[in-house]
């Protein structure tokens, strides 16, 4: 039993050094097109967030629910990624009253517009550069 057990720590002690080595090696520089992806705006790259602006640059403003709808999401999952854009200053929530209904609408303010156009521009470069490498 105690030969089985120094074998294997034998072995381990060899797969410990093989790790530890590959750990130590230098990662290679990142491409270009792989630097430029590393600045994009991570809170517009989200899925949802990105259909949300989208939508707002193409028809805004949109009321809570017309938004809801258009994107197919449920009431949490849109509150919660419209505060994220809101909260960054790429979105503007308007709150107020239709009648004894309440009524929420959002809007693409400039920073929204700017940030957009950037995250735009960064897409279309990382495109370019996949196009040319072929």
């Amino acid at each position: 039993m105690a030969a089985r057990r120094g074998a294997a720590n034998r072995h381990a002690g060899v797969v410990d050094s093989e790790r530890s080595a590959a750990s130590k090696r230098t990662r290679p520089t990142p491409a270009p097109a792989a630097a430029r992806a590393a600045n994009l705006d991570r809170l517009i790259h989200d899925r949802t967030r990105l259909a949300i602006i989208s939508a707002l640059a193409a028809h805004s403003p949109l009321t809570f629910t017309e938004l809801k709808q258009l994107l197919d999401l449920s009431d949490g999952n849109l509150s919660v990624h419209a505060r994220k854009l809101e909260d960054a200053g790429y979105v503007t929530c308007t709150k107020g009253f239709e009648g004894r209904l309440p009524k929420t609408q959002f809007s693409l303010n400039e920073a929204g517009h700017r940030a957009l156009r950037q995250y735009l521009d960064h897409m279309e470069a990382i495109i370019k550069h996949a196009r040319t490498k072929r």
